[in-house]
């Protein structure tokens, strides 16, 4: 157990050990009432965590002009977002993206259809709004050959079970951002006709520094690269909530230029990706994963 030695690993077993517990005790319940319980045990715990400093400093640099009757309204509010989602992933595998009368409403299919009718792959890229994950599970039952990027959980066993649950609704394709090696899967994905889905809105070091929302923030170039390299068409995609129903929309694509210069038109291209991101949070702040360190260190002291 180089990887770890024997007390971690057994760590990483009493997590499973509990992970496992928890979402047997969810089964009984209904997608509603475990939504409903994710959003309320938040709210209540979340503001007693380090994470909730974290939220606050975000919100603050995104919103300087809010007052703070505003911010706390929604740092609430974000708080009931994240416990949803963090309650709704293990029962997501009930959802079915396109039946009617179902949890999710898909805007913009036309542009979905489109890319399924023309066979030809997209770079997909999206941020952490709402339950995400729901994207995942428009894309895959859509019929779109996809391949989506992870990162891995520190803790194996979960991963393992993580992986499981996501292609029980439908998700079997996963590429690991693993630096060059990863960037390589992914166009060998796009060469055989894949289209391939990024989240492209959190903190990443060997990435660009660009303005979020005003403030300079290291920023992920792989989507705009990737895109930029292949040829492939970058399309956005959204999601937002009301309680345990989902909107998901296509968005027109985002127009990346080629000039020949490879490192402004890459720089240009995750300006444009981060205007995307930046007008959906504006949309609706409290459903974006503000509990991530999105800005340099030195913000948060």
């Amino acid at each position: 157990m180089a990887d770890g030695g024997f007390a971690r690993h057994l760590v990483w077993r009493f997590e499973a050990l509990a992970y496992d517990i928890v979402c047997i005790l969810l089964k009984p319940f209904s997608f509603d009432a475990i939504s409903t319980f994710g959003g309320w045990a938040f709210e209540f715990l979340g503001p007693l965590t380090p994470k909730h400093h974290i939220a606050r400093t975000g919100l603050k640099l995104a919103f300087p002009d809010a007052n703070e009757k505003q911010t706390g309204t929604w740092l609430t509010t974000q708080w009931n977002n994240t416990g949803r989602t963090f309650f709704e992933f293990p029962v997501l595998h009930r959802l079915r993206a396109f039946e009617p009368e179902g949890r999710i409403r898909v805007l913009g299919i036309d542009k979905l259809q489109a890319v399924i009718d023309s066979n030809r792959p997209v770079v997909i890229v999206t941020g952490h709004f709402a339950n995400w994950e729901v994207i995942a599970v428009v894309l895959t039952q859509s019929g779109l050959p996809v391949q989506i990027t992870y990162r891995k959980i520190n803790n194996p066993y979960i991963d393992a079970r993580v992986r499981t649950q996501r292609e029980a609704y439908g998700t079997k394709f996963f590429v690991p951002k693993s630096g060059r090696k990863g960037a390589r899967q992914l166009l060998n994905a796009l060469d055989k006709g894949n289209s391939i889905a990024l989240l492209n809105d959190q903190k990443f070091n060997e990435g660009l520094s660009v303005p979020f929302f005003g403030v300079n923030a290291m920023t992920a170039p792989g989507p705009a690269r990737l895109a930029l390299k292949s040829g492939a068409p970058l399309l956005p995609l959204s999601v937002t909530r009301d309680k345990a129903l989902f909107t998901v929309t296509v968005h027109d694509p985002i127009q990346l230029e080629d000039t020949g210069n490879k490192t402004q038109d890459v720089e240009n291209g995750v300006r444009l990706i981060t205007n995307f991101m930046e007008d959906r949070i504006r949309e609706n702040p409290d459903q974006w994963f503000w509990i991530h360190r999105r800005w340099p260190k030195n913000h948060y002291r």
